[in-house]
């Protein structure tokens, strides 16, 4: 009764005058954020389907007046760009997959608080997260492992994320230790309960922490250019560098006796290297909005 009442003078509250126009005053500023936000990928996008005279021309537009796809036929022919859109899908699938083990297998343990040394190595973990080596320190390590000119320097260097192991580790302790208990009962050891009992009840948040991984590694930029010299292993991230700070690749990199337009190769790389990531995020809404929330409930 007691919810009912303060949801009822809640409601009764946002009902009046002042509540409904404090409710539009919300609705035209967070539309007009969402706008500002979203025009710029708008005009990115629309750039990319128009001919060069008209983004020459057209300080700004959400859409073309003359329709091509000139910039995209010339990409797509490119053995260069190929070449690091499947490098980088590769390294991003690979090392998610790696960095998401590796972290659920370091914070499982410590989720156990009759772990020896446990407040010891919490202690270090919180401790990379305020102090860093820094990129030279980094760099050395790197090379004297043997990771330089390797995709295993995308992904080893940044393994387990501090942050996320902490969250995760804090979920894993929410968890009912009933289950786990009943599921050793039954003869299952530590990696069954780990991957039969705690993996399936963490979905929302590994779901959210894979999301982070690979957008990360999707967008990292200083990690192939420190540690990749082998221009053939470059992912698409360099190629848009490469892309955005020249006039345009050549038309021999491109595959073509035509040179392409300019700017529009620029902004086909641009949404070629940003629309894998707008279509994996619905795939993982729903467990990412659960996962968001974690740690702000205790219980």
């Amino acid at each position: 009764m007691t919810l009912l009442k303060k949801a009822q003078s809640t409601h009764k509250r946002f009902n009046t005058r002042a509540g409904r126009a404090f409710d539009v005053l919300n609705i035209v500023l967070l539309t007009g954020v969402g706008l500002l936000a979203i025009l710029p990928f708008v005009y990115v996008l629309a750039g990319s389907f128009a001919t060069e005279l008209e983004i020459t021309t057209r300080p700004f537009f959400v859409w073309p007046n003359e329709f091509t796809t000139a910039s995209y036929e010339s990409i797509l022919s490119s053995d260069v760009i190929v070449r690091a859109f499947a490098t980088t899908v590769a390294v991003t699938f690979v090392g998610t997959a790696v960095q998401l083990a590796l972290t659920v297998l370091m914070a499982y343990p410590l989720a156990k608080p009759d772990l020896p040394g446990r407040r010891t190595i919490l202690s270090l973990v919180v401790f990379t997260m305020v102090f860093s080596a820094g990129m030279i320190p980094t760099f050395l390590v790197v090379k004297d492992l043997g990771l330089l000119d390797s995709y295993w320097s995308l992904i080893l260097p940044m393994a387990i994320n501090p942050f996320s192991l902490i969250i995760i580790k804090n979920f894993f302790q929410q968890l009912p230790h009933e289950l786990e208990e009943s599921a050793k009962i039954d003869g299952a050891n530590e990696l069954q309960v780990l991957r039969h009992v705690v993996i399936p009840l963490s979905k929302p948040v590994l779901a959210t922490f894979a999301l982070f991984y690979a957008v990360g590694i999707w967008n990292d930029y200083l990690s192939p250019l420190l540690y990749l010299s082998d221009t053939s292993k470059w992912t698409l991230q360099m190629i848009l560098r490469q892309v955005t700070a020249a006039a345009s690749l050549s038309a021999d990199e491109l595959n073509s006796d035509v040179p392409p337009p300019a700017q529009g190769i620029k902004f086909a790389v641009v949404i070629i290297a940003t629309i894998p990531v707008l279509l994996a995020y619905p795939f993982l809404q729903k467990h990412f909005a659960k996962g968001m929330l974690i740690g702000s409930v205790k219980g």
